[in-house]
């Protein structure tokens, strides 16, 4: 019989130096290419108005989170949610769920009509939490322009 995990879904406002080390512990399972987080790197994302830092917390530590960021356009307030990831250990106990809907009540609240997110496919779990949800796939083209690679290129000629 699998145990119930309690937890506890937050924006995170004021980080400490054990909220950036869960934080630390959960990047490499959502990108191996990603860098490690800096308690100042944190900070700014925590003190950023258009980006909430949600997280899933089990006592005091950080077992999921995700980013939400809105803007405003002139076609409206957008949301975008990035970044979902929840610890390995805790998977398949309704803390993605949990901060999913967060985010999605939170965009409410804030003025957005629409939330998107992208998944890659072999995401397969992922992509079965996100339309339990309610996100419906849409047929588009997702472009991405890699700056840092012009950069790069730049200074190597």
């Amino acid at each position: 019989m699998e145990m119930e995990v309690e937890f506890v879904v937050e924006e995170l406002i004021s980080p400490s130096s054990v909220d950036v080390e869960g934080l630390n512990h959960l990047i490499p399972q959502l990108s191996r290419s990603a860098p490690q987080l800096t308690y100042a790197a944190v900070l700014e994302i925590c003190a950023d108005p258009d980006v909430e830092l949600v997280v899933a917390r089990t006592g005091l530590e950080v077992v999921g989170m995700l980013s939400l960021v809105l803007f405003r356009i002139p076609t409206g307030v957008r949301a975008l949610i990035e970044d979902v990831v929840v610890d390995d250990r805790v998977r398949g106990k309704s803390l993605g769920i949990a901060l999913v809907e967060h985010a999605l009540g939170r965009a409410r609240l804030r003025g957005a009509k629409t939330v998107d997110l992208t998944s890659r496919p072999d995401r397969v779990a992922a992509n079965r939490l996100y339309r339990k949800v309610g996100f419906v796939e849409r047929e588009t083209n997702v472009y991405r322009y890699v700056i840092e690679n012009e950069l790069d290129t730049k200074l190597e000629n």
